[in-house]
């Protein structure tokens, strides 16, 4: 590859480059070290376990025109919206009776069909796509991403999930993903050390390092890092017709001490604990996402009482649309667990969310956050030993 002058940019032609190969990037280090690196731009990636970046081909004749210009009319503060959320690797499976055969994933395409039809059955009118950006590991989440620009090739092509969210559009349903500007991981092949010093992370590690998930920060004050995740935004609205972001762990951003303990972390040049280039990043994130998709949502989990999520950012808001309302979930799940018999003495824990309703714009939430880890399903947090009893 050659430098482009001494910025820092470097290009590089390869005539012979075709659909279908794979590549990444010798890049030596400072110290000579060999690192071969995805591309972080990529579309498409190689099968797990390995970690190439694909050339592959966005190009696909959308059928969605309708969904897409009735969406920009939409005034999405006041129509009515219910959310399943939904981790394509576990929702269903192929089951082979053969044991030299593994259970396989539904593709894209499978899953167009059989979620449509469901979700249509239970009156949804969005579904949140856990785990679409590329990502190292089947058993998680996805939220250790490894490929912003690419959706996971577990379950095919990029435009394999196209298919599929035109087919939900088809079926007047909109498509929302989970996007984690929050961290990135580890892994050799992905942006941490990407040149072998911290280009996309803080290089303080007492900034760059979440020691709760073991991962990257991404630097909020490099503008390079900020063009790389709006863009991002950007990309998934334009070349994939998503209707929403749903950001994950926005808390972790906003607050520099965030599961952090004393001396692990550096306080803002007020001395404070507020992550000052990270507002700014959301504002200006969330004032171009709104400004040029009047119908697409940006939803923040935020799980402080960090105020005014989604007021105007010329208000010194930080300008999502909406806000997952982690306060009412909380309460309501503490409320049925309670035996019946001492309900009566706990109501204020269903009312006590009106008291701050309309501070923001809120979605009433339950997650997958609140089945895990031994927390059981929602039917089986409800006392009693039997259906008849809980219900």
């Amino acid at each position: 590859m050659k430098k482009l002058g001494d910025i820092g940019i470097y290009d590089a032609f390869i005539p012979q480059a075709s659909i279908g190969d794979m590549y990444k990037f010798l890049i030596i280090s400072a110290n000579d070290d060999k690192l071969y690196k995805a591309d972080p731009f990529a579309n498409y990636a190689e099968l797990r376990p390995g970690t190439a970046s694909v050339i592959t081909s966005l190009d696909y004749t959308w059928s969605d025109d309708k969904w897409m210009a009735d969406r920009d009319k939409k005034d999405i503060k006041k129509m009515p919206v219910s959310i399943y959320e939904v981790h394509p690797g576990s929702w269903k499976k192929h089951i082979y009776r053969d044991d030299s055969d593994e259970d396989k994933f539904y593709t894209y395409r499978d899953l167009a069909d059989s979620l449509v039809e469901y979700v249509l059955e239970m009156g949804y009118t969005h579904v949140e796509l856990m785990g679409i950006l590329e990502h190292p590991y089947d058993g998680s989440w996805g939220y250790q991403v490894t490929g912003y620009y690419a959706p996971t090739s577990r379950y095919g092509s990029p435009t394999d999930f196209m298919y599929f969210i035109e087919t939900l559009h088809k079926n007047n349903i909109g498509v929302i993903l989970d996007w984690v500007p929050a961290h990135f991981p580890k892994d050799a092949h992905g942006l941490a050390d990407f040149d072998g010093s911290c280009c996309y992370e803080y290089s303080d590690p007492r900034k760059g390092e979440h020691p709760d998930w073991g991962t990257k920060i991404f630097d909020f004050g490099k503008n390079e890092v900020k063009n790389f995740l709006i863009a991002n935004a950007i990309f998934w609205v334009e070349k994939f017709h998503i209707d929403g972001l749903r950001v994950d762990a926005v808390a972790s951003i906003l607050y520099l001490d965030y599961g952090k303990q004393e001396g692990q972390w550096v306080p803002n040049k007020y001395g404070g604990n507020k992550n000052l280039e990270a507002i700014e990043f959301f504002k200006h994130l969330n004032s171009l996402m709104t400004g040029r998709y009047k119908g697409v949502m940006m939803i923040a989990e935020e799980s402080t009482a960090w105020p005014m999520v989604t007021g105007a950012p010329e208000n010194d808001g930080l300008g999502f649309t909406d806000k997952w309302n982690m306060g009412w979930m909380h309460d309501f799940l503490d409320y049925m667990k309670l035996d019946p018999y001492f309900r009566k003495d706990n109501h204020n824990k269903m009312t006590f969310s009106m008291t701050y309703a309309y501070s923001e714009n809120y979605i009433l939430v339950l997650s997958h956050d609140e089945v895990v880890h031994l927390k059981c399903s929602m039917f089986n947090k409800m006392p009693g030993s039997t259906p008849e009893e809980k219900l």
